[in-house]
């Protein structure tokens, strides 16, 4: 099993959702995150002061898959979060080394 993590923009949340279920992701995780990289924040008024914005709003989505479907998950976020502008994002994959569903205690991918 992997653990695939992406750093996605906002807007492209729903997009992304749709694609990975189409592809046969049955569940994830999403969260509201804060952060910065090449994109290195913004700039903005307020009350005629400027200041920098380092840490931009992103969504992180965590989903859970078996070896197999690894790179059709990947497909699916690279096809539909890419903008092709700074601050598309970023995809972590690492190895899992278990999971285990707790309603019933299945265990490995019969958890998933």
């Amino acid at each position: 099993m992997k653990k695939i993590e992406a750093i996605i923009r906002h807007f492209k949340l729903e997009e992304v959702k749709d694609a990975l279920t189409a592809a046969g992701v049955s569940g994830m995780t999403v969260s509201e995150v804060r952060g910065f990289g090449r994109q290195k924040g913004h700039k903005e008024q307020y009350r005629g002061a400027e200041y920098t914005v380092d840490f931009l709003p992103k969504v992180k989505m965590e989903v859970v898959v078996a070896d197999d479907e690894v790179q059709t998950a990947v497909d699916a976020i690279l096809k539909t979060a890419r903008t092709g502008q700074i601050g598309d994002g970023k995809i972590f994959i690492s190895d899992l080394q278990e999971a285990i569903r707790i309603r019933t205690g299945e265990t490995g991918g019969e958890s998933l």
